[in-house]
């Protein structure tokens, strides 16, 4: 039977579309009920559909993209009869784990608020915010002719509202390959190499962005890549396919393939991840919340023990709009 199957925390994170960090933290906060095997840990299908049957009772139709996609609370659900601290469904985009400790942050805050993740690419994330579905959204969006990450974008989804960017950190991003690098993949021309079988992330990501900008500028028809239309949906999907063999190359952040044996990461280019929020937010509790949280030495330092951040200007307004 299913329900006597038994799951590992990778396979949960896949099967609720959310981070493998995630699942360790609702596993520690008692809400999915695990058990051990010598060091590893395991999960029975039957305890995810049970959580997931209970997520049901809190969730929130969000619309993207002509379709119906559904949020589950991320925070710890309340009892029956207790009221939410929030005034409203507070609702983050963006598919990083840094949004996880935050979120985890924000519910303990004085000020704070249970909050929803929903884990979609940049783009849906300031369609999102634009229709009034979400009240931020991480970002991280490269402009090849300006040069800059994020500001342009911004300027042009958002258009006659007023909004802030708050930088949240900056990460690397470069070519997953087996250890190695046995086909000598290092530069972006490689890829329409007819020995070279890519990976691609789905449209709108902000990964994808990054690709698509750089074969424009450098007139690299994408039509020549062998796997281009070939999507995966994270980071950690991209590195696994690779590992598995399945492509020779993709794309993502430094931290995916430190979780995944046998890949070697070809660093490219740093990026700018940052939080996009509204003007008019700013002045409700549980937004002020948000920023005391990026700029607090405890919410740095918890993402200074997970490596690879450059947290120099997290919490820093970057750009007011």
């Amino acid at each position: 039977m299913k329900e006597d199957i038994s799951l590992t925390p990778e396979e949960v994170a896949g099967i609720l579309k959310i981070a493998k960090n995630t699942v360790y933290e609702l596993i520690k906060r008692g809400e999915l009920t695990a058990y051990r095997v010598g060091r590893k840990i395991r999960i029975d299908f039957g305890d995810v559909e049970a959580y997931k049957k209970q997520g049901k009772k809190y969730e929130i139709p969000i619309e993207e993209a002509g379709s119906c996609r559904n949020l589950s609370l991320q925070g710890k659900p309340s009892p029956a009869g207790e009221t939410l601290r929030h005034t409203g469904e507070l609702i983050i985009c963006g598919q990083d784990v840094l949004l996880d400790i935050l979120t985890r942050h924000l519910d303990r805050h004085p000020r704070g608020t249970h909050a929803f993740r929903h884990h979609v690419g940049s783009f849906a994330g300031l369609q999102a915010l634009y229709q009034g579905k979400a009240q931020l959204a991480a970002i991280h969006l490269w402009d090849g002719d300006a040069g800059k990450y994020n500001i342009p974008y911004v300027r042009h989804m958002l258009p006659g509202i007023p909004t802030v960017i708050i930088h949240l950190a900056c990460r690397m991003q470069g070519f997953y390959v087996a250890g190695g690098n046995p086909k000598n993949i290092k530069v972006w021309r490689d890829l329409i190499r007819p020995d070279v079988r890519f990976i691609n992330r789905e449209k709108g990501c902000g990964t994808r962005v990054l690709l698509d900008e750089h074969l424009r500028l450098q007139g690299i028809d994408r039509r020549l890549i062998n796997g281009y239309e070939t999507e995966e949906y994270s980071h950690l999907g991209v590195a696994s396919a690779v590992a598995r063999g399945e492509a020779d190359v993709g794309l993502g952040s430094e931290k995916a393939p430190m979780q995944v044996r046998g890949i070697e990461f070809i660093p490219l280019q740093k990026e700018r991840y940052e939080l996009v929020i509204k003007q008019e937010d700013l002045d409700r509790p549980e937004f002020r919340a948000v920023i005391e949280i990026l700029q607090s030495d405890d919410f740095k330092a918890e993402l200074r023990g997970l490596g690879d951040y450059d947290l120099s200007e997290t919490g820093r307004i970057v750009a007011e709009i």
